[in-house]
């Protein structure tokens, strides 16, 4: 009868865990891939805590959680700062409950060549994008370990698993953030820890950053195609959240970068060399040097999820599906082959 008891406390405690809405928190979600994750976790009933430096932006950000279903805490912090990241951790669990997911989304970038960018721009992306991303781990695993639960996920990019020109400082950081996550997996592995990591890699996205950051080019930045609309990565970090796996590749180009970096890094040298500083501009757009940028602080205004290259972007992912309709696809797989083995056997 004791043991029983306790097998049902467990089932009792375990249902009530998942019934509860899940706290969740995403940093950079004023605008971009961070805004529509936001209002995908909102309509799953999540508690959201927002971290950015926009104050425009959490505000309206914060208005479709709750129009979404979700609840909604904004909290302007910089994520480069490692003592801002543990407070505004502190301020999410005081007011909303224990983290159960950590998304680390915040970046900046520059674009230009090595030659053209500042040490102090390196260091300012370095700051933002890599380590932004430590921090926030470190925040949410001084909170998830001793609980024994939790996820964070990490969204990434194909450009962590090959650069592109015209980026450098950016594609640095990604390829950090990758070396960081390894390390951590390991040692999670090694305490035995129930706490998961999981890498979310983004092909190009149709966010406002290209209109935001700070550019040495001669023409205005724009996505290197094919573009994908941001609501394609929220439904790949929702996912990550609940089925988290090591990485997940979203979009064809992430799936074909990654195979050819593998096969061909010399030919993918050329290709880049010949393609990339083309494709990251847009023809008819000079640069003015008129625009804000938000590389050292944010830029005012509501900037939303979507970038100006709408008409250009996929809502849809094949690969993103076939990865989350993978066990129904093993069990297809297997069905068919019984099916076949068993005609076999009849004739």
């Amino acid at each position: 009868m004791l043991f029983t008891r306790r097998r049902d406390n467990g089932r009792s405690n375990n249902h009530q865990e998942k019934s509860r809405p899940r706290v969740v928190v995403i940093t950079g979600a004023s605008a971009g891939v961070g805004r529509a994750a936001a209002r995908a976790f909102a309509r799953r009933g999540a508690s959201l805590a927002l971290l950015a430096r926009g104050r425009d932006g959490l505000k309206a950000a914060a208005r479709e959680v709750t129009g979404a279903g979700g609840k909604a805490l904004t909290i302007e912090v910089d994520v480069a700062d490692a003592e801002d990241v543990e407070r505004a951790a502190e301020e999410v669990e005081r007011k909303l409950g224990p983290i159960d997911v950590w998304v680390n989304n915040a970046m900046v970038t520059v674009f230009g060549s090595v030659k053209e960018n500042t040490p102090e721009e390196f260091h300012r992306v370095t700051e933002v994008t890599y380590l932004g991303s430590v921090y926030g781990t470190k925040a949410a695993l001084k909170r998830m370990l001793p609980r024994n639960r939790g996820v964070i996920v990490q969204v990434g990019s194909a450009l962590a698993v090959r650069s592109i020109p015209l980026q450098s400082a950016y594609c640095g950081a990604k390829h950090a953030i990758s070396g960081f996550l390894e390390s951590l997996r390991s040692e999670l592995l090694h305490d035995g820890s129930r706490v998961r990591i999981t890498e979310v890699l983004l092909p190009a996205m149709n966010t406002p950053q290209f209109g935001w950051a700070r550019n040495h080019l001669s023409h205005r930045p724009r996505p290197l195609p094919p573009i994908y609309s941001p609501e394609v990565a929220a439904r790949a970090i929702v996912y990550a959240s609940e089925h988290p796996r090591r990485r997940i590749e979203v979009g064809a180009p992430t799936v074909a970068i990654a195979l050819a970096q593998k096969l061909i890094p010399g030919l993918l040298d050329r290709y880049m060399a010949r393609s990339a500083y083309r494709g990251q501009q847009i023809k008819n757009e000079p640069e003015s040097g008129r625009h804000r940028d938000n590389l050292f602080s944010p830029v005012s205004g509501d900037h939303g999820a979507q970038g100006r290259f709408s008409t250009q972007s996929y809502r849809y992912s094949p690969e993103l599906w076939l990865t989350t309709h993978r066990g129904w696809l093993m069990m297809a797989a297997g069905a068919g082959a019984l099916w076949w083995a068993a005609r076999r056997v009849v004739q």
